[in-house]
């Protein structure tokens, strides 16, 4: 049996998990990345790999400075509180790291000074003076968080690092268009200081050489390629802080957190070395397998920034990027602002729920790389039918069979039959997680449960032991062979509950430390078993109800939340107001949409061709992907901001901007008018 994706033994492996940022409790959208590495892990074990598993807390940023002060606590408090709730929460989900640290440990500040100090020597980093939003009121340089503007690509609301709610791009400091400090509300204004950047552009040509190769999954890989073939440009790695890891011979700087962070991976296995008597630069600085697990939003930082400054610091890049698809919540936008969240302590667990209930639906919903959709009701069928009707059925019809009439596993032999079906289950399953497929593995394992049921159903060993004790004692050992398959399989899946069925069969050594091959090698007939547990119980459609009683309740006190502030802001009149003379210089008008198609590598933006009676029409980007697909704006009349400023977005220039509601509704007019047409 091969090993998952071809790993050569002798060569060390390294997985990760994106960095939990210590500013928040665990929800359930955390666990699409960290319950399939930890899959991914435990099924290279059983295969013999040696695997490192490191992560840690993501402490630095503004964020965090910010909830720390309207807390009024310290920075390092907060972080600390955090830390502990995630650390808690993997370990009873049953993610298992060898290593889960903090990046503000004194290692990690060591490492990312040795790093930066090496991309200064090298050339790698350099200074320039820029334009900073500051705040007179505040007496204060506004770094990312700390200041909101306009996005000076797509023109919406956006914060200081990130066009958040538009074209998703990475802002530079400087790069927000009429800034507004988030602590007293009060315009800023640009002022010039010296910050320190990363010559990301001179890594273009060896990014577009490494990127075809990165393994991983293809929407990682084609959506930093397709970042790369644009303009690549230089990073500002420092911003205006005390708190995070200060810059070489520059009080009152620190690096941007997008360095450090990542770093992070690399002292978290230094701390595991020492603690185990490991070798990290065989992994960091040798040929290693780095294999990192984040989700799609961070893709840009793992497969481009991050590759970048592995390379010009002399340490080994990563061999594989995972990446999962967005959550979803009962359908809808995950959104912790709009109650669209489910929390896996007081949501999850507080409620009873097994763990391994859970890393089931994370693992078997859809495929990696799509989108997941948590939803109380698909949550109920799937344990009730999957688990409770198929898995949890077979299981403990088998054992409890065998306890009753046998009290042991009979002395037979398994059937051919029994165990190519076994064979060719453990090939499926290794070679879907090998290719990061965790359904489709679920799914072959689940099959060789409904096989099992059939089986037991078919012969009949209720009638059989009756007539013809030896072969029933034949029947029971093919299906007490099954099991035991099916516990092997679904070890990394389930941990906790298949350990409690390998000690059913009457096995002492742990499910957890056995291969694959384990489940071809026969029971020993004589062995005695256990009166089984039954592992699995239906939830019932009461508990459901109140699970989405209490989803229903914070997503309304999330919107009373929103109206609330919106009218408080209403009642400050704000600087949100504008003049008369303001808003007659934008030029609006009607036209209509007379082509529309999606922009390969974003899941939000579509190319419209927009007829605004001109002699030829305008290309304009819109972010209304999620809310209309392209045949449904075929002719439909539209209301654009035609003197927006062009903006070039995934490789697109937007010459204009549609209007739409908060919500993704197209603003357009009541009954056809002509192209063109002036809106006043």
């Amino acid at each position: 049996m091969p090993l998952v994706s071809d790993f050569p033994v002798e060569k060390p492996v390294l997985v990760t998990c994106g960095l939990p940022y210590a500013n928040g409790r665990c929800h359930i959208g955390h666990l699409r990345t960290y319950v399939p590495a930890d899959i991914f892990v435990r099924t290279l074990r059983k295969q013999g790999q040696e695997v490192v598993f490191v992560c840690g807390s993501d402490t630095h940023g503004t964020p965090i400075v910010m909830n720390a002060e309207e807390l009024g606590i310290l920075p390092g408090e907060l972080v600390e509180m955090y830390h502990a709730h995630f650390d808690e929460i993997f370990r009873r989900m049953g993610v298992e790291f060898d290593y889960f640290g903090t990046t503000d440990a004194p290692s990690n500040h060591h490492r990312t000074l040795q790093i930066v100090e090496a991309l200064i020597e090298a050339g790698h980093v350099y200074p320039r003076r820029i334009e900073l939003a500051y705040c007179p009121r505040c007496d204060r340089f506004l770094p990312d968080r700390y200041v909101e503007g306009r996005c000076p690509y797509c023109g919406v609301r956006a914060r200081g690092d990130e066009c958040d709610q538009g074209c998703g791009k990475h802002l530079e400091p400087g790069e927000i268009r009429d800034p507004v400090c988030k602590i007293c509300g009060r315009e800023a204004e640009y002022r010039t200081q010296e910050h320190f950047f990363f010559r990301l552009s001179r890594f273009k040509d060896f990014l577009l050489q490494y990127l075809p190769g990165l393994r991983g999954t293809s929407n990682a890989r084609n959506y930093a390629i397709e970042w790369v073939n644009q303009e690549l440009r230089d990073w500002c790695i420092t911003r205006n802080m005390e708190w995070g890891v200060s810059f070489p011979g520059h009080e009152g700087l620190v690096v941007y957190v997008w360095v450090d962070a990542p770093i992070g991976y690399i002292s978290f296995t230094e701390e595991w070395a020492k603690r185990t008597g490991g070798d990290w630069e065989a992994i960091w600085r040798g040929d290693s397998r780095i294999i990192h697990f984040i989700g799609l939003d961070i893709v840009y930082h793992h497969c481009i920034f991050w590759p970048a400054i592995l390379k010009g610091a002399g340490y080994t890049v990563p061999w594989a990027v995972v990446a999962s698809g967005m959550v979803k919540i009962e359908d809808k936008k995950f959104s912790k602002s709009r109650g669209y969240i489910v929390w896996v302590d007081e949501d999850y667990l507080a409620h009873g729920f097994h763990p391994d209930l859970l890393r089931y639906y994370l693992a078997s919903y859809t495929s990696h790389t799509k989108e997941l959709n948590f939803s109380w009701k698909i949550f109920q069928e799937k344990v009730n039918k999957e688990l409770v009707g198929s898995l949890g059925n077979f299981l403990y019809r088998t054992t409890l069979f065998a306890y009753k009439n046998f009290k042991e596993v009979p002395m037979a032999a398994v059937s051919s039959e029994v165990m190519d079906r076994i064979g060719q289950a453990i090939d499926e399953f290794t070679e879907s997680i090998g290719g990061y497929e965790f359904k489709r593995a679920v799914d072959s394992a689940m099959t060789l449960s409904d096989f099992g049921n059939t089986y037991f159903q078919s012969m009949e060993p209720w009638k059989l032991v009756k007539t013809n004790r030896e072969a029933c004692a034949g029947v029971i050992k093919d299906c007490l062979q099954i099991a035991k398959a099916l516990i092997v399989l679904f070890d990394p899946v389930m941990p906790g509950l298949m350990e409690v069925a390998w000690r059913d069969l009457g096995l002492r050594e742990s499910v957890h430390t056995v291969s694959y091959d384990e489940a071809l090698v026969e029971l020993e007939g004589g062995r005695p078993i256990l009166k089984p547990e039954i592992l699995f119980n239906k939830i019932d459609d009461e508990k459901i109800e109140e699970m989405e009683r209490i989803l229903s309740k914070r997503i309304i006190e999330a919107v009373e939340k929103e109206m609330k502030n919106k009218k408080d802001g209403e009642e400050r009149g704000r600087s949100d107001s504008i003049t008369l003379d303001e808003f007659e210089r934008l030029d609006l008008r009607i036209g209509t949409v007379k082509e529309a198609t999606s922009i390969k590598g974003s899941e939000k933006l579509l190319k419209l061709t927009v007829d605004l009676g001109e002699t030829i029409p305008r290309v304009i980007v819109a972010g209304i992907r999620e809310h209309y697909t392209p045949e449904e704006l075929l002719e439909r009349q539209v209301l654009v901001v035609a003197n927006m400023e062009p903006a070039k977005l995934f490789g697109v220039e937007s010459q204009g901007m549609l209007l739409a509601t908060e919500n993704g509704v197209l603003l357009e007019p009541d009954e056809p008018v002509k192209n063109g047409v002036k809106v006043k």
